[in-house]
């Protein structure tokens, strides 16, 4: 686990087949919820530094589809299909991610008074060996788009 308290960046833990992310923002849970679940405003900072988003499909709730295409820095696009789990209001997001690698995530959203502290939890379907290849990639895009959602925070406040 890495520990730096002097940011909003808590911890990260690698399991067998789990990423976990725990950030504390600068910002009340309703506006790091609505960075979440607000098309404009999502389209702005998921994914890793470099990578911009093309929205397709943005349908929030259960059973909905977010279907998107990253663009790397690089010139390669990368589909992305994610169906809307569970929905709930400032507290919880839940979504299968449908294509490889397929995981759940879960983004819960905890109330500190003025600040949020968010755990994004993602576990792999893929097996323990796959997912060694997997994390080389997945755990510092990660943790780059939680450094994003804070410089999209950042800027609104």
């Amino acid at each position: 686990m890495n520990q730096n308290n002097a940011t909003n960046k808590i911890a990260t833990q690698v399991g067998d087949r789990e990423i976990v992310i725990i950030r504390v923002f600068n910002a009340p849970r309703d506006l790091v919820f609505a960075a979440w679940t607000k098309e404009e405003q999502l389209s702005k900072w998921w994914g890793p530094r470099g990578f911009t988003s093309t929205f397709q499909k943005f349908d929030l709730k259960p059973g909905g589809t977010w279907q998107f295409i990253m663009h790397g820095p690089d010139g390669v696009d990368y589909p992305n299909t994610n169906v809307f789990v569970e929905i709930v209001n400032f507290e919880r997001i839940v979504f299968k991610h449908a294509v490889f690698p397929h995981f759940l995530a879960t983004a819960t959203f905890e109330d500190l008074v003025g600040k949020t502290k968010l755990t994004y939890r993602t576990f792999f379907e893929e097996s323990a060996a796959v997912f060694d290849k997997v994390k080389t990639y997945a755990v510092p895009g990660a943790e780059q788009t939680m450094d994003r959602l804070e410089e999209h925070l950042a800027s609104l406040t």
